[in-house]
């Protein structure tokens, strides 16, 4: 088990999920975790998302994107896993679309928890073969049992 059983469920965890744009992405991202977290309204996950990326993309390379922000309403850190069907734009260092998305939500004044939870985020998302195998994913649980069992 690793860190992100903590911060994702299956509820979550969409593979082969479906968008045209970085915005359509940020609509599905929002309304999965807005289904799952009642607590949380869709708009103001989907605008935190957007207002984030204007500060720069969130596109990492390697076809891997790690959108995040923070939310006043969310009461803990949550993760949204999404392996795409169609790889998407999204202005990576790399030029490269991303088929890989791991969003994070974290509650507004969690500024060293989320700085903490990025940098893991991100150095598990470097490894080639982890993202390989989430590539390889055929169903939601697959890909959510595979994220959640890595070993870092």
């Amino acid at each position: 088990m690793n860190f992100l059983t903590e911060i994702l469920s299956p509820a979550r965890t969409v593979c082969h999920a479906s968008g045209a744009s970085k915005k359509r992405l940020f609509e599905t991202i929002a309304r999965i975790i807005s289904d799952d977290q009642p607590t949380l309204v869709y708009e103001d996950i989907f605008s935190q998302l957007i207002g984030r990326e204007k500060l720069g993309s969130t596109g990492l390379g390697q076809g891997i994107a790690i959108p995040h922000c923070r939310v006043d309403a969310c009461p803990q850190p949550l993760g949204t896993l999404l392996s795409l069907d169609q790889a998407v734009d999204f202005d990576a260092p790399d030029d490269q679309p991303v088929d890989l998305l791991f969003a994070l939500l974290v509650p507004g004044e969690a500024h060293q928890q989320h700085l903490d939870i990025l940098a893991n985020v991100a150095r598990l998302f470097s490894q080639g073969n982890f993202c390989e195998q989430l590539r390889g994913a055929r169903a939601d649980r697959a890909l959510f049992d595979i994220a959640t069992t890595w070993e870092m």
